[in-house]
Order: structure tokens, then sequence, then C-alpha cells
């Protein structure tokens, strides 16, 4: 699948985008957790081991197929942003749910339509089946993103630890189509 519009594409990661898809991880966290998360552990986020990191998920997706998808969005031949989904990791999760595991854009793709065509892309990719993500409290930005293409939180939370920061990370959800 590729998606053309608004000069933003949107396709399939092969292990070549690992690099750029890691670049773009990074920058995001150090941009919209820079409130959320300790300073020192945003700073010592690692690009080599990111890159390695997005390597084994995206060659894992393309020998195991419908497992999980990475998809990137580019824009004037830049990577601009990606996003990772597949089999829910959630204990109590049906069969049929998918995880929206990552999504992120560069910061100067934020507001610009780019985050929109890519939840359209994985939306489309769903066959109607229920889907979940987590976000970080605080993070006001994007659940209004994700509120606006129709998850709801729902009442589920865990604590993850940053930097030994515990921080609360809320579950949304998004019913079948």
């Amino acid at each position: 699948m590729t998606v053309d519009s608004d000069d933003v594409t949107i396709r399939p990661a092969t292990a070549d985008d690992a690099e750029n898809i890691a670049q773009v991880h990074i920058s995001s966290w150090r941009s919209a957790y820079a409130d959320l998360l300790p300073a020192e552990y945003l700073a010592g986020l690692d690009g080599a081991a990111r890159t390695e990191r997005w390597q084994t998920i995206i060659s894992a997706g393309q020998v195991a197929g419908a497992a999980g998808r990475v998809l990137v969005a580019e824009q004037a031949e830049q990577t601009v942003g990606f996003a990772s989904f597949g089999p829910s990791s959630d204990e109590d999760a049906d069969d049929d749910t998918i995880e929206l595991y990552a999504m992120y854009l560069l910061p100067g793709s934020w507001g610009r339509g780019v985050a929109r065509e890519l939840m359209r892309s994985v939306l489309a990719d769903l066959h109607d089946a229920p889907m979940t993500l987590w976000v970080l409290a605080g993070n006001e930005r994007a659940q209004h993103f994700y509120q606006r293409h129709g998850f709801r939180p729902d009442g589920v939370e865990r604590i993850d630890e940053y930097g030994d920061t515990p921080v609360t990370v809320l579950r949304f959800r998004r019913p079948a189509s």
C-alpha cells in the first residue's frame, strides 16, 4: 500500500528506513516529552541502538507478514513520520485487537496534516478490527489527536519507568467500525 496525498507519501517501511525512523523517533520524543520525561533520559537516547531496534522490528514484520506493520510518511523525499502497529500485547485483549505501538513525526511536521494521513493509512489497514494504544498522561496534544480519530480512554492505566522516573501511561481504545 502506498498513499500519496498533499505531497505526503505513506508506504510500508523497509529495513533501509530504520535509521531515518530512529532519527524521527528520537527527535519526536525529545520535543514531545520534554516536560514529561527526565531530561537526562531524553538526552541519552541512542540513535545507533534505535536504528538496530527498528531494523529488527521491520525485518520481523516483513517475514511475519501481518504480525506487525511499520509505515513511513515521506514529504519532499524526507522521512517525516512513522507508525508501527500489530497484534495487541495487552493481557485482556481479544485476538482481533490491534495495537498502535508507536506513531511519531518530526516536530516540524506537527500540525501539517501528516499525522492525519498516517493515521488514515493505519486505520484503512485494520479491516474493521478494534484498536488500542498507550499515551503518556500529560501528553494532551497526542490525546486530543487520538480522540479526533475515535479513540477514547478506557480507564486502564499502567506505570512505566523512564530513567528511574515512574510515569503514568493511559490506554485509549477505538472500537471496530
